[in-house]
């Protein structure tokens, strides 16, 4: 257990992705790094400087890319297969289902700039339901770091674990985690606040503005805990039957509300311990601008959580 809040600074936590990657790499030659035609947005480039020979670049190909992972991989290599989320989920599902997920080969699905870190480029480019399409996906591993450590954490975690992996990389700087022992574990949430009133249930980017919130509602008198749920799949339920005996739970995610992590904590709380419930995230397809533009517009800020939490505890009240 921990106690967090966000440290002064901001980081793109793919710069903690390319150089962890880097770095394992130079003492495992079965690390590999397949691309499509992304080198420079993936963070590729001190990669491909270190191991020429190691990047494979299939070019604008998402599904021959899914097959060249799957076929290294197959070989005894451990790929990483990187590219913008909303391309390499979107159209490359088919090969996701069946070449990895389905197959349960070892390949290392790294979606890069995922939720709304292309604002500016619309719909098209806005990566919000990538976790509603691989959940179902059961043998798939999901995991959504929170900052650089969490996202080192995890890509060390993906060379050592045996099975597919998607990896939500975020392009949105974010702030360091202050964080007291941590440690992370595929599978398991991380308590970054106690509290008794409400529990805020985030993961990416959402959870140092979670941590933000908690500190606004603890000035109006408002004890709120705050889960860091960077696995989605497998999903930490004891932890989310924790918060629901506890009292409401809001969650809060740089994705649709429809089959992420809102979805995720809800499917546990409806069937095992009802309690009521907010989840914060994007309703449907977004209009073009800024990423900070459309956090703002649809409450997905420190305020829009509080804001949630106080409307979850007078439904509660009522």
């Amino acid at each position: 257990m921990s106690s967090a809040a966000p440290a002064t600074g901001l980081f793109d936590c793919r710069d903690a992705f390319a150089r962890t990657l880097e770095d394992l790499a130079a003492n495992d030659p079965r690390i590999v790094a397949v691309c499509n035609d992304s080198v420079g947005s993936s963070k590729l480039g001190g990669f491909r400087s270190k191991f020429p020979e190691r990047l494979i670049n299939v070019g604008i190909a998402e599904q021959n890319m899914i097959g060249v992972g799957a076929g290294l991989a197959n070989g005894g290599k451990i790929p990483f297969v990187s590219g913008a989320s909303c391309f390499l989920t979107g159209r490359a599902l088919e090969q996701i289902k069946a070449d990895v997920a389905y197959s349960q080969t070892n390949v290392k699905l790294c979606g890069m700039a995922a939720g709304i870190a292309y604002g500016e480029l619309g719909p098209t480019h806005h990566s919000i339901e990538d976790l509603a399409w691989l959940r179902p996906l059961t043998p798939l591993t999901i995991i959504v770091p929170s900052d650089p450590w969490e996202m080192e954490e995890a890509v060390k975690a993906c060379v050592d674990h045996e099975g597919p992996v998607f990896l939500r990389v975020s392009r949105m700087p974010v702030p360091k985690l202050e964080r007291t022992n941590p440690v992370f574990r595929i599978g398991k949430a991380e308590r970054l606040r106690e509290g008794s009133d409400v529990t805020l249930i985030a993961n990416g980017t959402m959870v140092h503005r979670a941590l933000d919130a908690a500190s606004l509602l603890a000035a109006s008198g408002i004890s709120a805990a705050v889960v860091n749920m960077s696995t989605i799949n497998p999903l930490d339920e004891d932890v989310i039957l924790e918060a629901a005996a506890a009292g409401p739970i809001v969650t809060v995610e740089e994705h649709s509300v429809r089959g992420g992590l809102g979805s995720a904590v809800a499917e546990v709380v409806s069937t095992r311990r009802p309690t009521p419930m907010r989840i914060l995230g994007f309703p449907g397809f977004l209009p073009t601008g800024s990423a900070e533009f459309l956090m703002e517009h649809f409450g997905l800020t420190a305020t829009g959580i509080a804001n949630a939490a106080h409307e979850v505890l007078i439904a509660k009240a009522a």
